[in-house]
């Protein structure tokens, strides 16, 4: 995208974006599989984990591990998730406002399913801001770092890859914006983010991080 041009089509992702979600799953994660003899905590989970799905810790811990997890490991996941979201999740502090600030077209697209989408936006409040532009990882082959879901967005929203721009709080989403031949601003305001955690978003690819969502009319505004 040229720098001086103004994005036609935002496109947020959800975890850690739009929801403060990735500690929550970082605790939850990290106690369960300790509790299955691979000790391990929250903050190692979120340095090597943010933005890949739970197949891919799945896969490797079972690789460190030499065994299977149980069968039903990531199903009572997901359901202890939803259980701790129902009274912790919030959405990230000042994103409503922005969103009827930024005068931009916007969507989201996320590894997460289009249920949980729908799910944990409605958790939130969020989901009338994205109703008909929720863009999930069973719409697409492959999930980030692929730029299909970004691609996806870009085409049904008939808005050209150079033309949008990526919010994303995790390098597998930058790698993935980039890919799609988007510009990708990165996010590290959520509860799982640690000193330094924008230098790796600027590493992958970044060409901006900020912190608060609330500053993003005014990024907007200086591309």
């Amino acid at each position: 995208m040229d720098p001086v041009c103004q994005p036609e089509l935002v496109i947020f992702d959800c975890d850690g974006v739009l929801i403060d979600s990735q500690a929550i799953q970082c605790q939850i994660d990290a106690r369960e599989l300790t509790s299955l003899g691979f000790p391990v905590t929250p903050s190692e989970l979120a340095q090597a984990f943010i933005g890949r799905t739970t197949r891919d810790v799945i896969d490797h811990v079972e690789g460190m591990l030499g065994r299977a997890l149980p069968d039903s490991f990531e199903a009572d996941r997901d359901q202890l998730v939803e259980l701790a979201y129902r009274s912790e999740l919030r959405a990230i502090a000042g994103v409503a406002e922005v969103l009827e600030e930024i005068g931009v077209p916007f969507c989201v697209a996320s590894n997460a399913t289009m249920q949980r989408l729908r799910y944990v936006l409605g958790l939130t409040g969020l989901l009338p801001h994205f109703e008909g532009r929720l863009f999930g990882v069973d719409l697409v082959s492959r999930p980030k770092p692929a730029p299909d879901l970004f691609l996806l967005a870009a085409r049904t929203m008939n808005i050209a890859s150079d033309r949008c721009l990526v919010i994303e709080d995790s390098e597998t989403g930058v790698r993935a914006g980039v890919a799609a031949g988007m510009s990708v601003l990165g996010f590290h305001g959520g509860g799982h983010c640690y000193p330094g955690y924008e230098t790796r978003l600027m590493e992958a690819g970044a060409m901006r991080a900020f912190s608060d969502m609330r500053a993003l009319p005014s990024l907007l505004q200086a591309l």
